[in-house]
């Protein structure tokens, strides 16, 4: 506050004194003939403690010496002269005297406990609110906006937030003056408060706080101003930066326990692939080191079509084996990095036509039945994962179902939206979820898998920004629905597809 602000202050309170006393003085004169010299007397007693309510104790003190010099020069005989005629009237001045003295120093102790019951009242609203607030903060950067701003509200000078960077330093920027960077460092290696009333370095001008929470140092607080005697405005400067310090290191632990379970999560899907992996690969692997045995020992005493069907084996063993690699690979590169797929424009009539003359060899009895909307635009993906989500699932159709399956792919409203529906086994809703996790099957028909295929399909949807999901078809059988969004074209591919 300046000090032509304080002089002008100052005096108004002076000019509030005077206009009090003479208030009371007006009263007193115009009740002179209906009342007695102690009801005027009470006038004057009323005027101090008014006085010392609403004044500083320096106005109210004046205004109690002058309300008894008032009252002995114009009410007490012999009046417009301050001497006193009787003994009774001295001793009424006198005692007048000292009650408002009295009055005015229990009045102004009122005051002042009702000042301070109101700042302990704000202080305590103001951590609760704060700590509410950071209870749902989510960063660091929130956690520090938040602090800054309660320092702020609390405190009227200039307020300093610095939490710790990963190595335990604090991130000093360069305009904090030297003198308050050896503050703010000092605190965090003594762990203590410094700064006016600490008995630490009690010629600084700001308290330097440090935010410590269970054992861990967060970061360091300069808050200003910073008087000696005023002990329950540190203490409450030492709660909010508790607040702020303890807000931290919750981050700080979620942060760890996240990289803890990610960590976890990740070593259990290593084991877990590794174990189903030599479970599914041993069965096919004994079946071509079986086959291949016999053509190599038996060949010159099999017949023709007993070779056939050793070679066939090979040849279904070696496919499947292939699946089974590309599913993983595949899924565990998508888990691994989901953004780092190769997207580019793609025609969905190619795709689709590349998979169903691939897939034709197990569909030979064409089963398959396939519309493609016309006008269809050209889609933003990786045409290889796309093509195997579009075979995966044709492929457990095809396993699962012996009647027609139904391939449709269609626009709608910005989204491409592919159907494969078939009249297999009905899939009960509580497993719609579980059926897309590695290695979870519903199957009951004892047909081979591995439990990769739709968790494939289910993470390349995700990496396209898209959904995979499982309706039930009426009277019996599923649709696999997947739907992804539709960019919008560059128009170079829209003149060559012209």
């Amino acid at each position: 506050m300046s000090t032509s602000r304080l002089i002008s202050l100052n005096t108004q309170r002076w000019l509030a004194a005077l206009l009090i006393l003479g208030g009371a003085t007006a009263i007193g004169f115009l009740a002179d003939t209906h009342t007695s010299l102690t009801n005027q007397a009470m006038v004057y007693v009323l005027a101090v403690v008014f006085a010392a309510y609403a004044l500083r104790w320096e106005q109210s003190v004046a205004c109690a010496v002058g309300a008894v010099g008032a009252f002995n020069f114009f009410f007490v005989p012999p009046r417009w002269t301050f001497e006193v005629a009787s003994h009774d009237h001295l001793l009424t001045v006198g005692a007048m005297l000292l009650v408002a003295l009295l009055v005015n120093h229990l009045v102004a102790k009122l005051r002042d406990e009702t000042f301070a019951a109101r700042i302990n009242e704000t202080r305590a609203l103001q951590l609760q609110t704060l700590a509410q607030v950071l209870s749902n903060t989510e960063s660091q950067e929130e956690v520090i906006a938040e602090g800054i701003r309660s320092l702020d509200q609390a405190f009227t000078g200039t307020n300093t937030l610095l939490v710790c960077t990963e190595q335990g330093e604090l991130a000093i920027p360069s305009e904090i003056s030297v003198h308050d960077m050896d503050g703010l460092r000092c605190c965090m290696r003594e762990k203590a408060v410094l700064g006016p009333g600490t008995g630490r370095w009690p010629g600084l001008d700001a308290w330097f706080i440090p935010l410590f929470a269970h054992e861990t140092l967060q970061g360091a607080a300069r808050i200003a101003p910073a008087l000696a005697a005023d002990s329950p405005g540190r203490a409450h400067a030492q709660a909010l930066c508790a607040l702020i310090a303890q807000a931290l290191h919750r981050l700080q632990m979620q942060t760890t326990l996240l990289q803890a379970k990610t960590q976890a999560d990740r070593q259990q899907i290593q084991s877990t692939y590794v174990a189903a992996i030599s479970h599914d690969l041993r069965t096919p692997l004994a079946a071509l080191v079986g086959s291949a045995s016999a053509l190599q020992t038996q060949y010159h005493k099999l017949s023709q079509a007993g070779k056939d069907r050793l070679l066939e084996a090979i040849v279904r063993e070696a496919r499947y084996l292939n699946q089974v690699s590309e599913n993983t690979l595949q899924l565990l590169q998508l888990e691994n990095a989901p953004k780092a797929i190769r997207k580019d424009w793609q025609s969905m009539e190619e795709v689709v036509g590349a998979v169903l003359t691939r897939i034709r060899a197990q569909d030979t009895t064409r089963r398959i039945h396939c519309t493609v909307a016309p006008g269809i635009p050209l889609v933003q993906a990786d045409a290889v994962l796309l093509a195997q989500l579009i075979s995966n699932l044709l492929e457990n159709a095809l396993k699962y179902s012996d009647q027609t399956i139904e391939l449709v792919v269609a626009a709608d409203a910005g989204n491409l939206v592919l159907l494969v529906k078939d009249r297999g086994p009905c899939i009960p809703p509580e497993k719609y979820q579980a059926i897309f996790e590695p290695y979870s099957r519903n199957d009951q028909s004892g047909q081979r898998g591995t439990g990769l295929g739709l968790a494939l399909c289910k993470a390349i949807a995700q990496a396209h920004g898209g959904t995979l999901g499982l309706r039930r078809r009426a009277h019996t059988g599923n649709t696999f629905v997947f739907t992804m969004p539709l960019g919008i074209a560059p128009e170079m591919a829209e003149e060559t597809l012209v």
